[in-house]
């Protein structure tokens, strides 16, 4: 079997679109693509297709990898050429990358996410920064994450890699995270905008915020120079 991990984005087109529809608009676009998809056995086949990190509704990101398994082989130009052309608006394929035998999931590999968040400034920079500053001095915040099934207490600053940082531009505030996946869990950029409005009296619209997963990294790679 030829496996190809591939390099996608999901762009402003496609921002609402939920991950499981992202991952039904993939399989269309390698069936338009007529690329010969492996699928798994058994009474309900599915297409041997793979991500590694679910997006939330309203997200974008420049950083995006899906495995796709192939029942033939196919050289990695025709790939590209095929799969680049079939794609709908939202979608680019930035590279591919052709590799032989098992891989861990990325699912079970990906550690860290990195996004750029962009605000509209409404407030003085001066409560925005010294906000940020409070909370990034903080050894611990906790946030209660509700759900229609259940409402729980996660302590936040476990999931992040470094300090949150800020820059203004153009009328806009610009923040950048990196959060940890871990096994126990993560934690959303959304959810880092809410604890700073209401627990560090930030003067934000986080429901104006515009959220971009700038890049996913394994053990400091991405999953596609891994392979």
């Amino acid at each position: 079997m030829t496996k190809f991990r591939t390099e996608i984005t999901k762009g402003d087109e496609i921002r609402y679109v939920s991950h499981l529809d992202y991952a039904s608009l993939m399989e269309r676009a390698i069936r338009r693509a007529k690329l010969p998809v492996a699928y798994s056995e058994g009474f309900n086949p599915h297409m041997k297709i793979s991500f590694a990190s679910a997006l939330a509704v309203g997200v974008t990101s420049a950083a995006e990898y899906m495995d796709v398994e192939l029942k033939e082989s196919v050289e990695e130009n025709v790939f590209c050429d095929r799969l680049r052309q079939a794609l709908p608006q939202g979608v680019k394929l930035l590279r591919a990358k052709m590799f032989e035998g098992k891989q861990k999931a990325m699912m079970a590999i990906v550690d860290l996410a990195e996004y750029n968040v962009k605000i509209p400034l409404i407030g003085d920079q001066t409560a925005i920064c010294e906000a940020m500053q409070a909370y990034n001095l903080a050894q611990a915040v906790t946030y209660i994450r509700r759900t229609p099934k259940s409402c729980k207490e996660v302590e936040i600053k476990q999931y992040m890699q470094e300090a949150v940082q800020a820059a203004f531009v153009n009328e806009m505030i610009v923040f950048t995270m990196k959060t940890k996946i871990t096994p126990a869990g993560s934690v959303k950029p959304g959810e880092i905008l809410q604890v700073f409005k209401t627990q560090f009296s930030m003067p934000i619209l986080e429901d104006e915020a515009l959220i971009h997963r700038t890049g996913l990294y394994a053990g400091g790679q991405t999953p596609i120079d891994l392979v």
